[in-house]
């Protein structure tokens, strides 16, 4: 059975935006495995989170405090139907962010990663899949906020797709 993923980063829940959008919402409705790259910023969206993703897998970030901190690693490793993931929310620069994340993340076959709000699918040389899904809540430089859908199925990343938030 293929595994449907969401990818999100950079929520900055209630800062940036009193509540996730509720297309965001469905997305999680809809998702088997749920990534969130941090800057939750408060835990209450963690709590939601765990209550109605049917698997979360979480980070924290640079803006996320202590409460948050004691509840989620700086970085994340799963393994779904044989497709190895990393997680976390900062690489660095995006100059050379192929080759220093492949250095840093030598076992994954994919890397979740968060920080810029800028939307990010590349892959390494050695085959690493970076990706970055954007923000939901904070389109900063950005034409609109956005998120990440992919599928896993039979041992391979597929059909990633970068999807805009509707403005209400």
């Amino acid at each position: 059975m293929p595994l449907n993923i969401l990818l999100i980063a950079d929520t900055h829940v209630p800062k940036r935006a009193r509540e996730l959008p509720a297309q965001v919402w469905s997305a999680v409705e809809r998702a088997d495995v749920v990534f969130h790259a941090g800057d939750w910023v408060d835990a209450s969206l963690l709590d939601e989170l765990e209550q109605r993703a049917r698997q979360l897998v979480g980070v924290y970030g640079n803006n996320d405090g202590a409460d948050l901190r004691a509840r989620l690693p700086e970085t994340a490793a799963v393994t779904l139907d044989g497709v190895r993931f990393a997680m976390v929310h900062e690489t660095g620069q995006a100059k050379g962010r192929e080759l220093h994340c492949e250095a840093l993340y030598p076992d994954a076959d994919v890397l979740v990663f968060g920080h810029s709000h800028i939307p990010w699918d590349t892959t390494s040389p050695r085959g690493l899949r970076l990706l970055n899904p954007g923000s939901p809540t904070d389109r900063r430089r950005q034409p609109a906020c956005t998120y990440m859908t992919a599928v896993v199925s039979g041992g391979r990343l597929a059909g990633v797709h970068l999807v805009e938030v509707q403005r209400r």
